[in-house]
């Protein structure tokens, strides 16, 4: 099946009227995309924020009239978009597939390896290697925030211990530590198909005996290891609760945090951790921590 695309500028209107429009026009994939180079970061719960400069991609079936979707949009929004939208055709591809032709294996710290399930093993005999493929749930390693995790993580003492991946996404980091030696690990999110992901990814690595999920609501385990890869504001909101469940001496791994917001996340867990170090990739950190036997007064 062959398609086209309309992209226009927002221009400062209303979202949701354009989404709408265009879905009432016949589009079956709409993506809202940044012009500039402006990080959008925690919006609350139901906001949906954009950027100053954001264009809108729309996808159609090429069975459709292109001039018929520009004139319904004209109509329903306003005839200054059509002078403002671009008309271009797209072959078809096996889209969900098409950007994992370039993505390769990676290696973090000394043997831990994040591989597509169609990637050949890596030349390296004693390589520990999760295959994961991309899909609705964060996480495959690309992102600066999740490499610095796996890097950290790939460095801590493992072997039998417990783990708890708080806002686990694809359960990336959790079956990592299960095949560098941790004994069990527990996954929570708020997102029931992150869940699906995680479990769906621990059967796909072997490891699903040693893995179980829950919502991020419930009762947390006490462990020797917790992992949280979320957003700062979360992190300081949830402090007391990942404190609680790491046990005295135990690691914390800390993520997912923008190098101006690192030192309001350490202010917020230095009362019941020590802070080992701050790691940095691009803009982003992650916060290395053990757990004191009692918090400082």
């Amino acid at each position: 099946m062959a398609f086209f695309e309309i992209e226009l500028p927002l221009r400062g209107r209303d979202p949701q009227p354009v989404e709408a429009a265009l879905t009432e026009a016949g589009a079956t994939a709409i993506s809202f995309l940044d012009r500039g180079d402006e990080p959008i970061l925690e919006p609350r719960p139901g906001e949906f924020r954009l950027w100053t400069d954001t264009v809108v991609r729309a996808l159609f079936d090429d069975a459709l009239d292109p001039a018929a979707c520009l004139l319904h949009l004209a109509a329903a929004l306003d005839p200054r978009v059509v002078a403002d939208a671009t008309l271009r055709r797209i072959a078809d591809r096996a889209w969900e597939r098409e950007w994992l032709k370039d993505w390769k294996p990676m290696r973090f710290g000394a043997r831990l390896w994040i591989a597509p399930t169609f990637a050949p093993a890596p030349e390296d005999p004693d390589a520990v290697v999760v295959r994961l493929d991309p899909g609705l749930a964060f996480g495959t390693g690309t992102h600066p925030t999740t490499a610095l995790c796996l890097e950290t993580l790939a460095a801590l003492p493992l072997d039998g211990r417990d783990v708890l991946d708080f806002g686990c996404g694809s359960g990336i980091l959790a079956i990592a530590a299960l095949k560098l030696g941790a004994a069990r690990a527990r996954c929570v999110d708020l997102d029931p198909q992150a869940l699906s992901a995680t479990a769906a990814n621990a059967a796909a690595n072997g490891v699903a005996d040693r893995l179980a999920t829950a919502a991020a609501h419930a009762p947390l385990p006490t462990v020797d290891c917790v992992l949280a890869n979320i957003l700062a504001g979360t992190l300081i909101e949830v402090r007391e609760r990942l404190a609680a469940a790491c046990r005295p001496s135990g690691a914390l791994v800390l993520s997912g945090i923008l190098a101006s917001q690192a030192d309001a996340v350490v202010a917020g867990y230095r009362e019941s951790f020590d802070i080992l170090g701050v790691s940095r990739r691009d803009d982003w950190c992650c916060i290395r921590a053990r757990r004191r036997a009692s918090a400082v007064r």
